[in-house]
């Protein structure tokens, strides 16, 4: 796994490390870190990723021609250029990496403490939990609504404050890191199979991604090959997760619009491929099976028979409750045309999943930059334009239509290994996978023994988020159950 030929032109403006597979990485000059900043505000680069480390700070980008590069900036003084000064979507990423290594932004407005509430120990400031100043908003008659962060169901902590006029919401301000696990400090140092298994457990819903995202940064940095059989299954492994999960926002969005028949129905689909799945592969979220050269668990003809007949049985039932959602008055009146997500801010925000290709973005990793097996594989992504709650519904329901699709053409899995060893030597590795919710980036920096020296993962509700906060503005506050569970965003995976 070589670097990559087909380079941003960023490559040419800084020093190339060598090393870093299979897109470049150069450190450059703040004079050049500026410049990228001007790219992102004029829409010439998408924003994949920002972190920091003691000493530096890293930005992974792509361009309109579907290239990865990744600037690296050194702060020898604890202060850097600020990216979010002039670019949105990192304002919240900057105020994590000031929470989690010290490291300053440069002409960043928004100060306030992200992930650090005030209650860590080590922390250089003193504020606490209660002393969190949410952003005004002006006008007659406005009142305050605090949600969270413990909620009525079994569900993960986040607050949600809002200001609203009679029952029309203003603005929504969102405060998230009450599920910061500190998984970037506990991943330095660490062997690889203790690695592995904290990347599966950054967002459980998306084991199956994250796994798979870390192992490939792995086999990058590595340039470790992973067996033909391997890389099928570890597919396999990944539409079901992806199938699981759309089956439980398709019900979950119906039951907050209160049609309960639809969330039931979807809520048995979810349950048999979470059951095929504990079958096939040992665990019900197939956790801790995808490592770095392969997988830790291969599968068995019956199993390839099983697939095969739920894929039929899915089939066979799916096109009804399409059926039942179009053809409801009731709900179509709650969700077509709620919560308006504009393509223009898709698109500024770099928005993954379903939230992007219903609001016209249609990047997907499985096919922008395709790895293996999906550059073997045929299928479609669905994008729309409309950018509402019914929009992001359909998203889903065409994305299960295509994952059957998948399924069907990964059963003729070739013969072989399911693992392979890691080659033993540093480097560093960055990948890009699509998960259900949209794009995860790892990255890793390994040493000469095989451990961990650094690694970084985003999750993709790091850019979506906060356009949950601009597409609530105008409904009413008993919509937003309806907005939210159509993102659906991880707080797990962005508060690591």
């Amino acid at each position: 796994m070589s670097v990559m030929v087909n380079r941003d032109p960023l490559v040419g403006k800084g020093a190339l490390v060598e090393g870093h597979r299979p897109w470049p990485r150069v450190v450059v000059t703040a004079e050049t870190w500026r410049d990228v900043i001007g790219l992102l505000a004029v829409g010439e680069r998408t924003l994949l990723g920002l972190w920091g480390e003691r000493d530096s700070v890293h930005m992974a980008l792509l361009d309109q021609a579907a290239c990865i590069a990744v600037v690296s900036l050194a702060c020898p003084d604890g202060r850097y250029p600020s990216v979010g000064e002039t670019h949105a979507p990192a304002i919240r990423l900057e105020r994590a990496i000031h929470d989690l290594v010290g490291l300053a932004p440069v002409g960043l407005t928004d100060t306030r403490p992200w992930l650090d509430h005030g209650r860590w120990g080590a922390a250089s400031r003193a504020e606490s939990a209660a002393a969190y100043t949410f952003l005004p908003a002006d006008g007659d008659s406005l009142h305050q609504i605090a949600v969270g962060p413990v909620h009525a169901g079994i569900i993960e902590p986040g607050h949600f404050r809002f200001t609203a006029n009679g029952e029309t919401i203003v603005r929504l301000e969102a405060r998230l890191g009450y599920t910061h696990k500190g998984i970037a400090r506990l991943m330095g140092g660490a062997n690889m199979g203790r690695a592995t298994r904290l990347a599966g457990r950054a967002s459980g819903d998306s084991t199956v991604a994250y796994s798979l995202a870390f192992a490939r940064a792995v086999e990058a940095a590595t340039e470790t090959e992973v067996p033909p059989r391997a890389v099928w299954l570890r597919a396999t492994m990944a539409e079901l997760e992806r199938l699981a999960n759309h089956f439980g926002d398709i019900g979950a969005i119906c039951n907050d619009a209160s049609f309960s028949l639809m969330h039931a129905h979807c809520a048995v689909l979810r349950e048999r491929v979470l059951r095929f799945s504990a079958t096939a592969f040992g665990h019900r979220l197939m956790m801790d099976t995808i490592v770095p050269g392969g997988i830790a668990v291969d599968v068995t003809r019956e199993s390839a028979a099983g697939l095969r007949a739920l894929v039929d049985e899915i089939r066979a039932v799916f096109p009804r409750l399409i059926n039942l959602y179009d053809n409801t008055a009731s709900l179509q009146d709650r969700t077509v045309g709620t919560g308006h997500l504009p393509s223009e801010l898709a698109q500024h925000f770099g928005a993954g999943g379903y939230i992007g290709r219903a609001s016209g973005r249609g990047f997907d990793a499985r096919r922008a930059l395709p790895y293996p097996p999906y550059d073997e594989l045929n299928f479609e992504v669905p994008v729309l334009e409309e950018g509402d709650v019914n929009a992001r519904v359909w998203i889903r329901i065409r994305e299960v239509e295509q994952s059957l699709r998948l399924l069907a053409d990964l059963t003729r899995a070739p013969s072989g290994r399911v693992r392979t060893d890691v080659n033993a030597q540093p480097g560093e590795g960055l990948a890009l996978v699509e998960g259900f919710r949209g794009d995860i980036l790892a990255s890793v920096r390994l040493d000469a023994d095989g451990q961990i020296e650094h690694c970084h993962l985003r999750d993709p509700s790091v850019f979506q988020w906060p356009l949950l906060e601009a597409v609530i503005e105008g409904n009413i506050v008993a919509d937003f159950p309806l907005c939210n569970k159509s993102f659906n965003c991880s707080y797990s995976g962005h508060d690591m």
